[in-house]
Order: structure tokens, then C-alpha cells, then sequence
């Protein structure tokens, strides 16, 4: 099993593959509208702006599991992202990240790596980066920002 195995919903309910996102660099991001960290969506939309040229993709998966900060509809929430931070990159349907209805894409990505991506998803803005033959390369913790985590991205986009 890898990556390209998995089907997740558009916020229109629709099932997207995985697969579409093969060769490509992924950034995979569980989001909330409501939280502090929730500003890091300038970041994100500024790693997307510099390098969706050369393959990367920004995945977003609202969550309102962390103390319900991603209230609202999935169109409420696209709706709000675009407004204030003119998002670009792929949104989805909103997901749960840990326990029994946890998105099963999440299962495994938090599988990779042995031990190290075994634990829950502590909060919101996890993301996990994803080379261009699937592999999950690296987790990085909701206070890692955008621009902390560029020269990871970089360095996958020039593999």
C-alpha cells in the first residue's frame, strides 16, 4: 500500500485519488479556521505561489476535532480561506485525524517513518511532506511555519 492508494472527498463530496498527485510534492495539511496557528495560511499560500511551478501541492484537510476551531460548513470554510488569505491550493472535505472515524489517508500517513509518525496528531496544522514517488519524508509540528519548513520543500522539488 502506498499513498497513491488512497481516495479522499473534494468539499463538494466528490472522491478525488490520490493517485492525481503522483510526481508531485506534497504538503499535506490538517487546518482550522479558528485556531492561532490559522494565520499560517499566508505561509502556506506563499510556499504554493513559489513553487506549484515546479510540482509542489498543498493539500488542506480542515479538522474540528482540536477544541472545534474549524466550525462551520466545508463551503463556509473554503469561503472564509479564500477571503481572507486567498488560498489557491486544493481544499477538501472536512476529516477527523485521530480515533475510530480518522480520515484512513491519516492512518497512514501517521504509519510512516516507524515510531516517529505513529503518535496522534497533536493539533491543527500538522503537516507531512510527501516526495514525488509517495514516500512520506517528513512531519513537521503545528508551531513549524511555512517558511520554516521551505528548504525541506525545496530540496524534495530538486530531487
Amino acid at each position: 500500500m502506498n499513498i497513491y492508494d488512497f481516495k479522499v472527498k473534494a468539499m463538494d463530496g466528490t472522491e478525488v485519488s490520490m493517485e492525481n498527485y503522483k510526481n508531485k510534492v506534497l504538503l499535506i495539511v490538517n487546518t482550522a479556521t479558528g485556531c492561532g496557528f490559522t494565520p499560517q495560511y499566508d505561509g502556506l499560500q506563499d510556499l504554493y505561489e513559489k513553487y506549484q511551478g515546479q510540482g509542489l501541492e498543498i493539500l488542506d484537510f480542515p479538522c474540528n476535532q482540536f477544541l472545534g476551531q474549524a466550525p462551520g460548513s466545508e463551503e463556509e470554510i473554503h469561503s472564509f480561506c479564500t477571503g481572507r488569505y486567498g488560498i489557491t491550493f486544493p481544499q477538501f472535505a472536512k476529516i477527523e485525524v485521530n480515533g475510530k472515524n480518522e480520515e484512513p489517508l491519516y492512518t497512514y500517513l501517521k504509519s510512516q517513518q516507524g515510531g516517529k509518525l505513529t503518535s496522534k496528531i497533536k493539533w491543527n496544522f500538522t503537516k507531512f511532506l510527501v516526495a514525488k514517488n509517495g514516500e512520506v519524508v517528513n512531519r513537521f509540528a503545528p508551531t513549524d511555519t511555512p517558511e520554516s519548513i521551505d528548504e525541506f520543500v525545496a530540496k524534495e522539488l530538486a530531487k
